[in-house]
């Protein structure tokens, strides 16, 4: 009888190669993983607009801070002047009014606040921020934009993503596509308690580009206000329960 040697004793076949386990289980799913891999590593070439590779163009700013302020000041208030407006305050709106309308509506009505201008280029800019106004030559100011739908949502959704009808990516995904990012372990572009009301997640959605654009919402817990990114934390587990998870991984890793 041949004897046969202690370290074939307990040698057994697995079930499932870790490979197969990755191309096999949730439709595959796991196997998505391999592309970026191979990217990393050069394999499949450099995509542009993709943390690993080139940006589109060599990019002159380090990072861009936008602050979009819902329910915020008008612009009427803050750095647009109108003086056709003051002039007209008390009389019937001159044109037809919005066909949607969310209140009742009234005449004209001139901003509260005295406006005169600032620096060389002669901005105007109204009693509300006289430090903004000194800085008035190193601003630049947007008079252009318009929009084109009266709801809240429709408006955001055009001021984020260019359209109040299509889903477009919004435009802290056209920068982070555009100028790429400097780091591959956090996210290239960030929001802050944005609200998901009014266009919601379109308002920082990527759309068509590559879904490593959408923006990580970053959001403040109920109760103690500190700021942090929902659903990463996995909650409080008993003891108990941590053991099953941990005695499950163990096994997974030793077959």
């Amino acid at each position: 009888m041949k004897a046969t040697p202690e370290y074939c004793q307990n040698v057994q076949t697995p079930a499932v190669s870790r490979r197969d386990w990755l191309r096999r289980s949730a439709m595959g799913f796991g196997a998505l993983a391999l592309p970026s891999l191979l990217a990393e590593q050069g394999a499949l070439g450099s995509v542009p607009g993709a943390p690993t590779g080139p940006p589109h163009f060599a990019p002159k700013a380090k990072r861009v801070i936008f602050l979009f302020m819902h329910g915020g000041p008008s612009a009427v208030d803050t750095f647009d002047y109108k003086p056709d407006l003051i002039r007209d305050s008390g009389k019937p709106l001159p044109f037809d009014k919005p066909r949607v309308q969310f209140a009742q509506t009234g005449n004209l009505l001139q901003s509260p606040f005295r406006f005169r201008q600032h620096g060389q280029c002669g901005r105007w800019v109204s009693s509300l921020f006289p430090e903004v106004g000194a800085l008035a030559d190193e601003l630049c100011f947007v008079h252009s934009l318009y929009g084109s739908n009266e709801a809240h949502g429709g408006a955001l959704l055009k001021v984020h993503t260019g359209s109040d009808t299509f889903v477009r990516p919004s435009m802290g995904a056209w920068v982070s596509y555009g100028l790429g990012s400097e780091n591959r372990s956090l996210p290239s572009f960030i929001t802050i308690e944005p609200t998901l009301g009014h266009g919601g997640v379109q308002n920082f959605g990527s759309a068509f580009l590559p879904a490593i654009h959408q923006g990580t919402r970053i959001a403040a817990r109920s109760g103690n206000g500190t700021l942090s990114i929902p659903n990463l934390q996995p909650g409080a587990p008993t003891l108990r329960q941590r053991r099953i998870e941990l005695n499950l991984t163990q096994a997974l890793n030793r077959e």
